[in-house]
């Protein structure tokens, strides 16, 4: 999971540390584009900005691209399979009310192609215990657990999976997943370096301000979460208008009436612009401008009301579209169709370079697959 297309929007790949980078940017000259979003709770505003409305940018100006319901993620941690494939459903269906289109873009279910897991475990075997502790997330999320499960620890590597079974060449990821993507970029050059060049490296796709992270209402020294006990402090983008209007009323400002951006000194209110120039590509400036007159109080419900308008239509279209289990349904299956497609070809060619299978088998088991795939 939204459309700004007046926004001027700015791609930056993240710089890769290692030397060997520019020799195996060869390996894919075509741009693929990959993402995925876990389905687990309810989208908020900052999900929306970070990431689902660059991917509906993104369908709109590039050929080649996917976007995953990653629920094999959402299993790390104790979960509930009813509610799991009820949120893999309404996930869909908010992805397809927020403006993805899978008419321009490949919209698929990451656990009904099987080649994540099954790359997941070629490349959990390059790479070791000792890099995979410096990343954060683990430090983060292990802090809370008696027992840690492996799927915690390793997830990072079936995140690496997911982006180079399809020969991703660049990544559309919030500043909080870069470390992740350089995992990515290592993997794929040792791969490469030890079996022979098959994989691109994959690049961040960063755009301005938008990998910034929203704060939260309640206490904005902190990122919008789902996972915050307070849910004033995150606005999720079905809430219904008058939920908005109340959690905007009530976000955290200061004393200082008059509107300003500047983050050090005065966070809340800068959050809120913040919101406010990403939602309609305004610069902080104009913004204060325009608000000139206004105080805080005031300038709320103005920021109310474009937020209400901004996500109705969104939750309107959700309401119908959840309604409509099987056509979410069909949308996922083609989706995994075609990504099992590409998800296939790259695994036999992992296949036969790892040495699972000489030329003639892989070249017979990829017809097999062809045969089976038009009956």
């Amino acid at each position: 999971m939204f459309t700004l297309l007046k926004s001027i929007v700015t791609y930056q790949s993240v710089e890769c540390k290692f030397v060997s980078i520019r020799r195996y940017s060869s390996v894919i000259t075509s741009k693929r584009i990959f993402s995925g979003i876990q389905p687990t709770g309810d989208i908020h505003l900052g999900n929306y900005l970070g990431a689902i409305q660059r991917w509906v940018q993104l369908q709109e100006i590039e050929e080649n691209v996917l976007w995953s319901i990653v629920d094999m993620h959402s299993i790390t941690l104790p979960h509930n399979p009813t509610q799991l494939y009820e949120n893999v459903l309404k996930m869909t269906a908010t992805l397809l009310a927020c403006g993805i289109n899978p008419k321009k873009s490949i919209l698929f279910q990451q656990s009904a192609v099987p080649m994540h897991a099954q790359l997941c475990w070629i490349l959990g075997c390059i790479t070791t215990l000792a890099r995979l502790a410096h990343l954060p997330q683990f430090k983060e999320k292990s802090k809370t657990l008696k027992n840690v499960p492996l799927g915690l620890y390793i997830y990072p590597v079936l995140q690496a999976a997911d982006i180079l079974i399809y020969r991703a060449t660049h990544v559309p990821v919030g500043q909080d997943q870069v470390q992740h993507i350089q995992l990515a970029q290592e993997l794929a050059i040792l791969f490469n370096k030890k079996f022979g060049d098959l994989f691109p490296v994959p690049h961040s796709l960063n755009n301005g301000e938008a990998c910034l992270r929203i704060k939260s209402l309640r206490d904005p020294q902190k990122k919008m979460s789902k996972s915050s006990k307070d849910s004033k402090s995150r606005i999720d983008i079905l809430d219904e208008p008058n939920i908005l209007l109340e959690k905007i009323k009530k976000a955290v400002t200061d004393c200082t009436s008059e509107v300003t951006y500047e983050p050090e000194k005065r966070p809340g209110v800068s959050n809120l612009i913040a919101i406010h120039s990403m939602l309609t590509g305004k610069m902080h400036s104009q913004i204060c401008l325009e608000a000139q007159g206004l105080d805080t109080g005031k300038y709320k419900l103005v920021l109310a009301d474009l937020i209400i308008e901004k996500l109705s239509p969104i939750r309107v279209e959700f309401s119908k579209l959840i309604k409509e289990p099987a056509y979410l349904q069909q949308i996922l299956k083609d989706g995994t169709e075609k990504a099992t497609e590409i998800a296939t070809d790259c695994w036999q060619q992992v296949r036969k370079k790892v040495g699972f299978v000489g030329d003639a088998q892989c070249t017979n088991e990829k017809n097999v697959q062809n045969i089976l795939r038009n009956i």
